[in-house]
Parts: structure tokens; sequence; C-alpha cells
């Protein structure tokens, strides 16, 4: 019986999913557009601290990847919008139990962050 660790080279799927949600804000993006489609100022004010250029370029590369769809409603003033595509429902979906891990573990975690952030 193979181990996962044996069967994870170039052809294995952590290294796909990693692929497309690599980037600090590649998750955040996909959880809150799980709830439907958002316009790309809702997606900015949902998404603390990330800047229009990152979030520009990191909604770009998740349309390239076909897990995000953009649909441009051709008015003016501009109104654009993102959703998930059927694939990128299916990653949304794939990364809820890590929020739960997050969620369960998180003063853990902030004890872990702060011991870290201290050391010099």
């Amino acid at each position: 019986m193979t181990t996962p660790s044996e069967t994870c080279g170039t052809g294995c799927g952590l290294n796909a999913t990693l692929r497309i949600i690599s980037g600090k804000w590649k998750p955040l993006i996909l959880f809150f557009l799980r709830d439907g489609p958002k316009r790309y100022g809702e997606l900015r004010r949902l998404i603390e601290g990330v800047s229009d250029k990152v979030l520009i370029q990191q909604l770009k590369d998740l349309e390239a990847d076909r897990v995000l769809a953009r649909t441009d409603y051709k008015e003016v003033p501009p109104r654009v919008d993102y959703a998930l595509t059927p694939l990128g429902r299916s990653l949304a979906d794939a990364i809820i139990p890590l929020c739960t891990w997050g969620t369960e573990h998180a003063s853990e975690m902030a004890g872990i962050f702060a011991e870290r952030d201290a050391l010099p």
C-alpha cells in the first residue's frame, strides 16, 4: 500500500491545488465568493489589507485558472462581478474544512503567532 507522500510527485492533487490557491488572498477570494457573485468593491471591503494591484492580479489568475468567471455588464458606469465556476465552487467547498480547523484552533494559534512574532 502506498502512502500519500509516496504518490505525491508532480502529478499529486495537492500540487495542483496549491498552484491554483497559491497567493495570500486567493483562498479568501474563493471563500467570499462561495456565497454568490460579488462586485470588485465588495470583495475589496471583505478582504482587509489587500491592495488594489494584488487583488486585481489574483482575480485575473483565478479567472485564467477557470475557477472564477468575470461578468462585464457593458454598462455606464461600469458594472463587473465575479462568481465561482463549478470548478471553483468545488475548490471553495474544499477550503471550508481549513476554515473550521482555523476556528477550532484560533486561540492556540494566536499564542503561537505571538511567540513567533516576538523572536528576533
